[in-house]
């Protein structure tokens, strides 16, 4: 046989061995000093040989299995000075060994290789989150079996290793700057920023693109921040801001890893993000009850109200409780009915001055009530001081848009979770994080689609409720539609001794009474008033 080139002469020599069921190799190639040319080359079976003794060997507990049976097949090809192209000169095909069977043949090395086309969708599919098992078995599923795949799950992990190796060849922080300079150059836009420590290594990274500063120009007037851990390899805390956009879906306007939760780093990314979006200071911001954090934030964030997240400080009070159950428990074993009833009632009563209670001697009464039942009181002490952050009744002229707690970063937290794992580098950690922010994207397109597509359900054809339909996002007009509904169903009765109205807005039910009542002067005022009617 005659081959123009030894590339050629070798990719034969692979399929041949591919067919047959033995594993090849190069043996050697003699090349021309004058221009490199190869003169001639031998390729041989991969049991050609023996392997070298080890000197070691008797120290080892688990030696290697042996591979080598010095086998003499081979193919020797030799340049060809008056054609130019090269022709087998020597050839033996007599194997001292097994071959593999035909099921077995594409488990060889020689027979394993990972295409370009194949690496693009190795690389597709790990940029989706698919792990590299369903991977695998969607290739080989897409070939008809793995029998016709010429690559294992372990080089299909082993591409995955060597492509992160390549994205971290300037380490860490080095890796993390060309990230974020490849996205400056996709859109200007993109800003981040880093803090220093003393040793000059970086604390704290903080990062924005391009619709996030648009988003936040427009919806940025409540955010919630909040900081989870061990999403990355060192566990740092690692936070997101977010907020509503006019669908009730979650955006994201910035996110930052943080070196530690310290006064100092909150001040800095807290600065960091209203310069990175213009100055423009959030009127309501939502944080956890992190003492630093609030610090920090009273410091920066000069024009904004701060609240606390309702869902900590009630888990923060179960908590309590339960540590009062758990000692009177101990104290005395045999609690009756109406002492765990008393129990869970403080529960409730502090879930109502949190929610309910929109008069603030109302709130004032049931807090003192909550008092008097509970006998550690150092807890609702530290609560009480910071009470304009939490309750209603203290909330009346706070905007809101009706959040209460740091819920959506926590949310966008879990959703990071599912994605994320302690032994990530930086580059995946940013990829998998900008990854979650597009399936929120996504979300507002879908909210997007759905409304311009859908006509909402006006219950009542009113010039008012028809005019807010075209201007409302269908959610939105939703509540505006039962906020209406509800001042359809007002009534107003004389109050005996004055000249004094109350005014009563439910629900009416199939028999024309009212069902829940909502008013402005308490839920017990008016239960305990008597004098009203309905209409």
């Amino acid at each position: 046989m005659e081959f123009n080139t030894v590339d050629e002469a070798w990719m034969f020599w692979v399929s041949y061995g591919g067919q047959k069921g033995f594993e090849v190799r190069k043996r050697y190639s003699n090349k021309r000093k004058s221009d490199g040319k190869v003169r001639s080359c031998r390729y041989v079976c991969a049991n050609e040989g023996h392997r070298k003794e080890d000197k070691r060997d008797h120290l080892t507990k688990c030696p290697r299995a042996e591979t080598r049976t010095d086998c003499q097949v081979r193919m020797g090809v030799v340049l060809d000075q008056e054609k130019g192209n090269y022709k087998v000169a020597d050839l033996v095909l007599e194997h001292n060994h097994i071959l593999q069977l035909p099921e077995t043949s594409h488990l060889m090395v020689s027979q394993r290789k990972i295409s370009e086309l194949q690496g693009f969708e190795i690389e597709t599919a790990d940029d989706a989150g698919i792990g590299p098992k369903a991977a695998h078995q969607l290739a080989s599923i897409q070939v008809g079996g793995s029998l016709n795949l010429n690559c294992t799950l372990r080089d299909h992990k082993n591409y995955l290793r060597g492509k992160r190796q390549r994205e971290m060849v300037y380490g860490q922080a080095g890796s993390m700057l060309m990230h974020f300079q490849d996205k400056i150059a996709e859109n200007p836009s993109f800003q981040y920023a880093l803090q220093m420590d003393s040793e000059e290594q970086i604390a704290n990274i903080f990062w924005v693109d391009a619709k996030m500063l648009t988003d936040y120009a427009y919806f940025g007037d409540v955010v919630s921040f909040d900081t989870t851990f061990g999403t990355n390899k060192e566990s740092r805390p690692f936070g997101v801001f977010v907020g509503f956009n006019q669908f009730r879906e979650t955006m994201v306007f910035g996110a930052v890893l943080l070196y530690d939760e310290t006064y100092e780093s909150f001040k800095w990314l807290f600065e960091t993000f209203l310069k990175a979006h213009n100055g423009k200071q959030p009127k309501t911001i939502y944080t956890d009850q992190d003492s630093a954090m609030g610090k920090a934030i009273k410091k920066v964030f000069l024009e904004s109200w701060h609240g606390l997240c309702t869902f900590h400080i009630m888990q923060n009070a179960v908590k309590h409780v339960a540590e009062l159950e758990d000692e009177e428990s101990s104290n005395s074993p045999k609690q009756t009915a109406e002492d765990n009833e008393e129990e869970r009632s403080i529960l409730a009563d502090f879930s109502a001055c949190m929610f309910e209670y929109e008069d603030e001697e109302t709130f004032e009464q049931a807090f003192s009530t909550i008092r008097a039942k509970a006998s550690k009181q150092s807890w609702l002490d530290s609560i009480y001081k910071v009470k304009e952050k939490w309750a209603e009744c203290y909330m009346k002229d706070v905007f809101t848009l009706g959040m209460r707690s740091t819920q959506l970063s926590e949310s966008v937290n879990s959703e990071l979770k599912r994605h994320f794992k302690s032994d990530f580098d930086i580059i995946r950690f940013l990829q998998h994080f900008e990854r979650v922010v597009e399936d929120k994207r996504e979300n507002e397109l879908n909210a997007e689609f759905e409304s311009r597509k859908k006509i909402p359900r006006i219950k009542m054809r009113t010039p008012m409720l028809i005019q807010a339909s075209k201007l409302y996002t269908p959610i939105i007009f939703e509540a505006f539609q039962a906020e209406y509904e509800r001042s359809m169903v007002a009534c107003t009765t004389a109050l005996e001794g004055n000249n004094c109205y109350l005014v009563a807005i439910g629900s009416l039910d199939e028999n024309c009474t009212y069902g829940s009542m909502h008013h402005g002067i308490g839920r017990q005022q008016l239960l305990s008033c008597g004098n009203w009617q309905s209409r």
